[in-house]
């Protein structure tokens, strides 16, 4: 407790809990903007849905690639996160830090992999109908 006699943080029930969660998640995209990987991850987003539409994919093939993206924003996001604790914990350089960054740069560079192969196999599919 401190000066006021209530606990600092009181955790919200409800449909007040749902107000917050969507709070904190819409502070985490902010966050997440300022990093030139999740931007650049964006602009390939937008990149690949323009291309699938041009060329006339279907809905479950854009729906698809659109959710393989999400996941790859939501990795993007913890990756964001083990490197805001590793430079907290580890201001300096230190093997155990090197590690957490490589660990979690190369899930989201499989991401981006498999992004990549779903949405050139897409584009194939449609000109191999």
């Amino acid at each position: 407790m401190h000066g006021t006699g209530k606990p600092p943080f009181v955790k919200e029930t409800g449909f007040r809990h749902f107000v917050s969660a969507a709070r904190y998640s819409w502070q985490g995209f902010l966050r997440l903007l300022q990093e030139a990987a999740f931007r650049q991850q964006l602009g390939g987003f937008v990149l690949g849905i323009i291309v699938l539409l041009l060329v006339g994919a279907t809905f479950e093939r854009i729906f698809i690639f659109a959710g393989l993206m999400m996941v790859l924003f939501a990795f993007e996001a913890v990756n964001t996160a083990i490197e805001e604790l590793v430079d907290h914990l580890s201001p300096e350089f230190s093997i155990f830090g090197r590690h957490a960054k490589d660990l979690g740069s190369l899930a989201c560079a499989c991401l981006i992999g498999l992004n990549a192969a779903y949405l050139a196999y897409a584009v194939a599919e449609v000109y191999l109908r």
